[in-house]
C-alpha cells in the first residue's frame, strides 16, 4: 500500500465525520452496531431526515446534497478509504455538519441503521454487475435489505450511464408496481434536470466528456414480504463502466 494511502486511513482515523470498519471485516448481522439507531441522536445531534448515498466514492453527490439541503443530514458510504478521505476532508474544511461518511460493504447496511431510520437513498454511477443479478445495487437481494432501513414508501434514486442497469431497474420497477417519481433515459437533455439532479460525479463528467446519456429513475419502495426480480433478457453494455473505452468480448 502506498504511502499516500496509509497517510489518509492514519488522518481519517481521527475524522469526527467518519466511522470505519476494515475493508476485510465480515461483521455479525445479528449484532448491530452502537451507530444503528443513533444517528440522529450521537451522530448529528438533530432529528432532520437521513439520506444515504451508496458508493459515494470521493463524495461529490454526499456533499454536494448537504449544501444544498441544510435541513437533511447525509450519508456517504463506500468500502474504498482512501475516496471516502477526499469528501470527508472537503466537509470538514467546508464546516458541514450534516455529513457523514461510513467505511463498509454496502452488504452490511442493516447493521449500521435501525428500521425507518433512513429517508432516501442515492445510487450514483454503481458497476451495473451484468453477470451477477443479486450483486446489482437495485436488485431484490439490495432492496430486501433497504427496506429494513428505509422508511415505508422512501425513496431510491439511481443516476447510471449504464443502458443494461438502467433497462433492468425500469424492469424491477415495472414488475413489482413501484410508484415511479422521475424516470428518463436522457437526463440532460429532458425536463428534470435541477440543483440535485445537476450535481455530477467524477465519473459523471468523463461519461458526458465521452457523449454518453446519463440515465435517471427515481421511485418508492413499499415494504413488502418479498419482490420479484425480473425475468427478462437485456442486452449487454457495450463498455465497463469502471474501464474506460474496454469493450465487453462474446461470452
Amino acid at each position: 500500500m502506498g504511502k499516500n494511502k496509509l497517510r489518509k486511513f492514519a488522518e481519517m482515523e481521527t475524522f469526527p465525520n467518519v466511522i470505519q470498519c476494515s475493508a476485510g471485516e465480515t461483521p455479525d448481522l445479528n449484532i448491530p452496531h452502537s451507530i444503528a439507531g443513533n444517528w440522529n441522536s450521537t451522530f448529528f445531534h438533530n432529528n432532520n431526515p437521513i439520506v444515504l448515498e451508496l458508493g459515494c466514492g470521493r463524495g461529490e453527490y454526499t456533499v454536494g446534497l448537504a449544501q444544498l439541503f441544510p435541513n437533511k443530514n447525509f450519508i456517504g458510504i463506500d468500502i474504498k478509504g482512501a475516496r471516502i478521505w477526499t469528501g470527508a476532508k472537503q466537509a470538514i474544511q467546508l464546516q458541514l455538519r450534516n455529513v457523514g461518511f461510513l467505511r463498509t460493504n454496502i452488504e452490511f447496511l442493516t447493521r449500521f441503521f435501525s428500521h425507518d431510520e433512513i429517508e432516501e437513498i442515492w445510487i450514483t454511477f454503481p458497476d451495473p454487475q451484468m453477470k451477477k443479478a443479486t450483486k446489482r445495487l437495485t436488485s431484490t437481494f439490495f432492496c430486501n435489505r433497504y427496506q429494513q432501513i428505509l422508511k415505508d414508501g422512501g425513496i431510491i434514486n439511481l443516476k447510471t450511464d449504464s443502458p443494461f442497469l438502467y433497462k433492468y431497474t425500469h424492469e424491477m420497477v415495472s414488475v413489482n408496481c413501484f410508484p415511479v417519481i422521475a424516470d428518463t433515459d436522457d437526463l440532460y437533455h429532458s425536463v428534470l434536470t435541477d440543483n440535485i439532479l445537476n450535481l455530477k460525479t467524477h465519473y459523471e463528467r468523463q461519461w458526458l466528456d465521452r457523449g454518453m446519456t446519463i440515465k435517471y429513475i427515481s421511485f418508492r419502495l413499499p415494504h413488502r414480504q418479498q419482490y420479484e426480480e425480473p425475468n427478462i433478457e437485456i442486452e449487454k453494455d457495450t463498455y465497463r463502466s469502471y474501464g474506460r473505452n474496454y469493450h465487453v468480448k462474446d461470452e
